[in-house]
């Protein structure tokens, strides 16, 4: 299973970034000076992903236009070799398209939204607030146990288990270190109906049947298709594993967890970190 393209779904409205995501996309919400969404666009490009197609809905042009070249600015940083590197790094990570999903209807409908620009091939699916720090990265992860057992892959972390009920969940039994074969996916169970604690990051690679078990998927009580209802139905005729990745992940979709992301890397880098530390001591003692 060869895979060179990337579904990321940003089409959502950020409720919980209110009022800023009025005018500034969430996926552009930054970690220190990148946005969130150029990190999982490295991690792909890491992966040997050669097309990103993010899916947005209209009002976030802003999306498209942080992927691509502006003259102007090169122009205005042409005595700056760093900045001009910093600024142009995006667009050159990969091939960026964009297909527009007109309605919010589900993670599923996102993802279905994009089948005529992945075609009949497999694909990964990376959700953008949902950052991962480790080399090799997740999608790298799971290319590599993807290709090794010629099946789809599903992201997953051991979560607390008084904290199931705010996730999917798979049950699977284990097929090696780290890596779980599924029998059933299951969406924010309560506690004593969880099949097991581990819980959906988001990361799936996926084979391109998923677009016509999602075709088939009835929307929910909200209206919504999801894709946990396409994987369950994409069981019954192709494999699925679980994988545990190595990393850390950090929660941009909320903004504690975005802070939190922005404190850690700022420690982690050489040019910030002994800066943060003098920040974090005067906090401490006020």
């Amino acid at each position: 299973m060869e895979i060179r393209k990337a579904v990321i779904p940003a089409a959502g409205l950020g409720t919980r970034f209110l009022p800023v995501t009025k005018s500034v996309p969430k996926e552009l919400l930054p970690i220190l000076d990148k946005p969130m969404l150029q990190y999982v666009v490295e991690e792909a490009a890491e992966a040997g992903i050669e097309q990103v197609i993010i899916v947005t809905s209209p009002g976030k042009e802003s999306i498209a236009s942080y992927f691509q070249s502006q003259p102007d600015l090169d122009s205005r940083l042409s005595d700056s070799p760093e900045l001009l590197d910093k600024v142009r790094h995006a667009s050159n990570l990969a091939r960026v398209s964009f297909v527009i999903q007109e309605q919010p209807l589900g993670l599923g409908h996102a993802v279905l939204t994009a089948r005529e620009a992945v075609g009949d091939e497999p694909f990964v699916v990376i959700l953008p607030d949902d950052i991962v720090v480790h080399t090799p990265g997740v999608v790298a992860q799971m290319v590599e146990v993807s290709q090794r057992y010629n099946a789809g892959v599903v992201a997953v972390e051991p979560m607390p288990w008084e904290t199931v009920q705010n996730y999917g969940v798979v049950d699977a039994v284990s097929a090696g270190e780290r890596l779980h074969k599924i029998r059933g996916v299951v969406e924010k169970p309560k506690r004593e109906d969880a099949p097991s604690n581990l819980s959906i990051v988001g990361r799936y690679i996926l084979p391109p049947e998923i677009f016509q078990c999602l075709e088939r998927t009835k929307p929910g009580a909200k209206g919504e298709i999801q894709l946990t209802d396409g994987l369950l139905m994409l069981l019954e005729q192709a494999e699925l594993f679980a994988y545990e990745f190595l990393g850390t992940r950090y929660d941009g979709g909320t903004p504690m967890g975005l802070l939190r992301a922005s404190l850690e890397f700022a420690l982690a880098r050489d040019d910030t970190r002994e800066a943060t530390r003098s920040l974090l001591r005067s906090l401490d003692n006020q």
